[in-house]
């Protein structure tokens, strides 16, 4: 192997498949990438044997050839030179890599390519597209409620089902639930499900950054594997095994009373709240009253410290339904109005003291958020 690339490039491809080069592992090669010569490009490969990605960077190839080489040294090496064109060679003795670029020279011993695992094929399966826009939304409002815990290993990951042109993502940890529907942009004749680890969902989130074109993704029969492809970037995943809960079954058909509120004065004041509620069991208080003779409601929402102290904020709300009040976990509580964006407005559906809260982006409820109740003393 033979060829010639731009630092930057390098630099930025080595950083595409950084992540997902295993950190410990009883596969020592998993610690490297597999450069490799794929139509006159240069192909890196990295996978920690959950998921594999794969980058394309542009090469003059002189002669074709693979190798692989320790990860973290060829990502800090190749980091430190400077901009320009980076001439790399394999050497057969001892087997490995020279770099060259400007007046810098550097020698790199790798592992034969034969010996790095195969990254699984998964061109045999359903596709469908869906815009990146909409994919990172749909992955930021649910990914951050799946479990982080291997107790319910089937708990880590999100549930997908796309049913015609609609898609649905899923996640739960057993004290909240998040759900998001969005349209993709083709159509499928049977419905499919499966279960996509929370983990693979954030790696390729980070790997959409600025991406604007279609994402497109397969599935293999078996739902064993799933492929992401888009620009010059493939991501392979194994996915879960198991039954995800019936999360329709979690998420309340009915409520007492509705609120209606300003995201903004919402989310602060529960961020003041939590600074008091960080020594008193992280719980957050919200009481809601409901105006009189058509004035407007109002929401407030305090905690305290039983030893240092208490706040409260209070806000007008438009208010549907009985005075009520409820408890939640003040890190739930702003994990889920943080992924809100640019919404003006969220709703805060209640039952009881001991019921779970739905909360539901406003005008447009194609996401919904339970959260359990925590128990308190009023």
């Amino acid at each position: 192997m033979k060829l010639s690339c731009l630092q930057g490039n390098l630099n930025k491809a080595l950083s595409v498949v950084g992540r997902a080069v295993a950190t410990r592992s009883t596969l020592p090669i998993t610690q490297n990438i597999l450069m490799s010569t794929d139509q006159g490009r240069l192909k890196l490969t990295a996978t920690n044997l959950e998921i594999a990605v794969t980058t394309w960077v542009g090469a003059k190839i002189e002669n074709e050839g693979a190798i692989t080489v320790p990860a973290r040294l060829l990502t800090d090496f190749v980091t430190s030179l400077p901009d320009g064109q980076i001439d790399i060679a394999m050497t057969p003795k001892p087997k490995g890599i020279q770099l060259t670029c400007a007046r810098f020279d550097g020698r790199i011993i790798g592992i034969d390519a034969d010996e790095f695992p195969p990254i699984p094929s998964v061109e045999n399966g359903v596709g469908v597209s869906i815009s990146s826009d909409i994919l990172r939304h749909a992955i930021n409002q649910v990914v951050f409620a799946a479990a982080t815990e291997d107790s319910r290993p089937v708990l880590t990951g999100v549930k997908v089902e796309i049913d015609g042109n609609q898609f649905t993502l899923a996640a739960a940890d057993g004290f909240r639930l998040a759900v998001f529907q969005g349209l993709l942009e083709t159509t499928l004749d049977e419905p499919v499900s499966f279960i996509i680890p929370a983990r693979t969902l954030v790696e390729l989130n980070r790997l959409l950054g600025d991406q604007s074109e279609p994402v497109e993704f397969t599935v293999t029969p078996q739902r064993s594997q799933v492929l992401f492809r888009f620009k010059n970037i493939d991501l392979v995943s194994q996915l879960l095994q198991g039954n995800f809960p019936n999360y329709q079954q979690l998420i309340p058909e009915s409520f007492e009373t509705r609120t209606v509120v300003s995201l903004p004065e919402f989310l602060r004041a529960t961020k003041a709240a939590s600074i008091f509620a960080r020594d008193g069991g992280g719980i957050v208080r919200i009481q809601v009253s409901p105006g009189s003779k058509g004035t407007d409601g109002k929401m407030m929402v305090s905690a305290r410290a039983e030893e240092l102290g208490d706040n409260q904020g209070e806000f007008d709300a438009q208010v549907e339904g009985p005075e009520t009040r409820i408890a939640f976990s003040s890190k739930y509580l702003q994990d889920v109005l943080a992924v809100f964006g640019d919404k003006s407005e969220v709703a805060l559906e209640t039952s009881s003291a001991s019921s779970p809260g739905v909360i539901k982006s406003v005008p447009d409820e194609n996401y919904v958020h339970v959260i359990m109740p925590m128990f308190v003393q009023w």
